[in-house]
Parts: structure tokens; C-alpha cells; sequence
């Protein structure tokens, strides 16, 4: 539930928004004399009560009881125990860095955190670094400009980080020097819960949080 608890913390203000909408169009309704409008209002304010609770469903489905934070699905791509160096690459809550270097100890990894990313200056951060305590050896990068050397990295792991990267033409850099420091033969994951099943019936669901 770690991660459900910190969308809900990240986006309180939205779901007291709903929910004060939502309450108004129940009280407005029990105002008016029009039936057509009081079922209107009364559906409405159903369905934003109905989204928000769908919306922390879909959240400890995609993410708490899924594999997504596992890695499972690179098994069948990647040799492990041929990775030397690997950057880890998050947006100001890592829950893998740690799980990484218990289960691979020989591989060097630089854990990264994206400079300038949407929740840096959110009031929630503190918390989520309490649930997961910032790696020790992470350093803060900005996107558009890595610092390593070329060729040097085996492996870049960016689980739903990306997508933090707000500036589009940062967005593109930050691809570009991804290839510059990636070994021949190397690679970038980037894993998102976009690409789970689940997220087909949940992905409206879940616009009114995200």
C-alpha cells in the first residue's frame, strides 16, 4: 500500500476537490424542483465519488500488487550476471535501488534523481522519502546532461521516471546522451504501468488523479 499512500498524498488537493464538488452538487440537488436536474446533479456527484475510489484501486493494482517494481519482465532480455555498470534512474521516491544491489551485488550501480521533476517541491516528498529512504550513493542529474563517460553504462533502469521529465526538449536530450554513455550492445529500460494490462480498463479512471 506504500505507493497508493503516496498517490493519495500527492494528490490530496485534487480528491478534496472532488469530493467538495461532489458534495455540492448532492446539497444543490435537494434545492432544486426540477427532477431532470436533480437526478443530473446527483449522477454527476456519484460518478466523481466513484472515480476517486476507482482511481486508489487502479493505484495499488498498477503498482503495490503488481511486479512492476520486480523487474521480472527483463529476465527474459537481459543477462545479469554479464552487467557491470548500471544507472537507476527515479523521480524523487526510489523504491529499487535497494532491492537491486541486494539481489546483484557485483554490478556497480548509480542510483539518479531527476533534477527538476514534478514532485521535487511537492509538500508529500518528505513522506515518501521516509517510506523510501533516498540511496546513500544517489547523486541529482539533469536529464539533458548525464554524468558519465561514453560508453561506460551497460544498463540505464528508468521505472515510471521518465515521463517526469516536463521539458520536452530535455526529453529529447536526455535520450540522446542515454546513447552517448551506453556500452555497444547496451541498453535503457524504461517500465511504466502503461504498459500493464490493467491500465487498459483503468487508464480514463484514473485521468481525474494523474
Amino acid at each position: 500500500m506504500k505507493i497508493t499512500q503516496l498517490v493519495i498524498l500527492f494528490n490530496y488537493k485534487k480528491i478534496l476537490l472532488g469530493i467538495l464538488i461532489s458534495v455540492s452538487f448532492f446539497v444543490l440537488s435537494f434545492l432544486l424542483n426540477s427532477d431532470m436536474l436533480i437526478i443530473l446533479l446527483r449522477v454527476l456527484g456519484s460518478l466523481i465519488i466513484l472515480n476517486i475510489i476507482a482511481s486508489f484501486i487502479a493505484s495499488y493494482i498498477l503498482y503495490d500488487n503488481s511486479d512492476l517494481y520486480e523487474l521480472k519482465g527483463l529476465n527474459e532480455f537481459l543477462d545479469w550476471e554479464k552487467i557491470e555498470n548500471a544507472v537507476v534512474i527515479h523521480a524523487s521516491f526510489d523504491p529499487l535501488s535497494g532491492k537491486l544491489e541486494k539481489k546483484y551485488p557485483n554490478i556497480n550501480f548509480t542510483v539518479c534523481d531527476i533534477y527538476g521533476n514534478r514532485h521535487e517541491h511537492e509538500s508529500g516528498i518528505e513522506v515518501s522519502k521516509k517510506m523510501f529512504p533516498p540511496n546513500p550513493k544517489e547523486i541529482r542529474i539533469s536529464p539533458d546532461s548525464l554524468p558519465f563517460e561514453s560508453e561506460s553504462q551497460d544498463m540505464i533502469l528508468a521505472v515510471t521516471a521518465l515521463h517526469e521529465i516536463l521539458d520536452h526538449h530535455k526529453r529529447v536530450l536526455f535520450f540522446k546522451e542515454a546513447k552517448r554513455i551506453l556500452k555497444k550492445g547496451g541498453g535503457l529500460s524504461y517500465l511504466s504501468s502503461l504498459g500493464m494490462l490493467p491500465i487498459l480498463f483503468f487508464l480514463i479512471l484514473e485521468l481525474f488523479i494523474f
